[in-house]
């Protein structure tokens, strides 16, 4: 009878392992450490037969064996690289927040509320149909506003920080990817972009989110926990 199997990702690839080879693993975890002969008489089969399962999963990095001790957890499985593998394969759109957006067409003091309402460190500008336009922070709106008793009227679109000045990220971009550009450009947030193609096919950039520290941080305190 054919052995079944599933699929193991490592390292960007994908390793088939049997039933047998699955609870081995798990004989290991919860026993180790564990000898060859303990592991053949729990699975009810004789040594030789599961000598070969035992040398891939080594190889594998899935378990390790000391002479005379037995074979417990290899690297692979080791609470801190599972931890790393999960960061690896978080992507932006599994961690990111609503985007927090104000029209093109507002004003300083329409920005002025929403950040103070929304509690957020900056304003991702969109047109209408959700494109984005630029970015808007405390910093651009302190430019104006300070000594400027008509700031509050001042359009946005004179503010904001540029669509083609802005660092983006893309929803099936790593987490670990938006944590590197978020520390090489000093930034608090990243607005998550998809790009589309508009009717008179121009390249556009449509906002379907923000990724922030905040996201991060949650997402490793997630991962602490669960070591």
């Amino acid at each position: 009878m054919k052995a079944h199997r599933k699929s193991v990702k490592k390292e960007g690839a994908r390793i088939e392992l049997t039933s047998r080879q699955l609870e081995i693993v798990d004989l290991v975890t919860r026993n180790a450490p564990i000898t060859g002969e303990q592991i053949a008489e729990t699975l009810g089969i004789s040594r030789p037969t599961i000598r070969s399962d035992l040398s891939v999963l080594v190889m594998l990095g899935y378990i390790d064996a000391k002479p005379k001790v037995g074979y417990f957890l290899g690297k692979e499985l080791k609470p801190e690289r599972k931890a790393h593998n999960r960061l690896l394969e978080w992507k932006v759109k599994d961690r990111m927040s609503r985007p927090v957006v104000i029209r093109d067409t507002a004003a300083v003091g329409d920005a002025v509320i929403s950040m103070f309402v929304e509690n957020v460190g900056s304003l991702i500008v969109t047109d209408e149909d959700s494109r984005l336009i630029g970015m808007v922070s405390p910093k651009d709106l302190l430019k104006f506003t300070l000594g400027n008793a008509s700031a509050s009227t001042i359009p946005i679109r004179m503010v904001m920080t540029k669509q083609t000045q802005l660092v983006t990220i893309d929803p099936e971009d790593t987490l670990l990817e938006a944590a590197r550009r978020m520390m090489a450009h000093q930034l608090n947030s990243l607005p998550v972009v998809r790009a589309i193609t508009s009717p008179d096919h121009h390249q556009e950039l449509e906002v379907i989110g923000r990724i922030t520290k905040t996201n991060i941080t949650q997402a490793l305190v997630e991962l602490a926990s669960d070591m």
